[in-house]
């Protein structure tokens, strides 16, 4: 499968045909459209603690974060679904600030998502690995 285009449906066909679909990063004029179109959950629980719990503070934060970095870039390099769970991997792209290696794990409730949790690793450039391993 194309890193780039962790795709249009195949992530998830296996856990309850979800409407969750994921796209390769692109220019948006607003990315928060698709946003509001993801299945959500009536009670939506968000574990990261910059932000509160609900469709709609998800949202908050995600209108806050590109008036701050605009142009931000997430490409998925991997999607892994298994019973309730998608987990993704995906570089991302802050301008002005570093990049990063990001999870975010969602869980969902027959096709809708009803929970997330996420965490990020700065790519720091200047770091010499220990092996050619790479972080995707």
């Amino acid at each position: 499968m194309d890193p780039k285009i962790i795709s249009q449906r195949a992530p998830c066909r296996s856990r309850k045909k979800s409407k969750f679909r994921l796209k390769p990063a692109r220019p948006r004029r607003s990315r928060l459209r698709p946003a509001r179109r993801l299945p959500w959950g009536k009670d939506y629980i968000q574990h990261n603690p910059m932000v509160g719990d609900g469709k709609e503070e998800f949202i908050q934060y995600f209108e806050k974060m590109a008036k701050e970095y605009p142009g931000k870039k997430v490409e998925f390099k991997k999607a892994i679904a298994e019973g309730d769970y998608v987990v993704l991997h995906c570089y991302q792209t802050w301008p002005g600030d570093n990049d990063y290696a990001g999870i975010d794990i969602f869980r969902f409730d027959g096709d809708k998502i009803v929970e997330h949790w996420d965490c990020l690793q700065i790519i720091d450039k200047k770091v010499k690995p220990k092996n050619d391993n790479g972080l995707f």
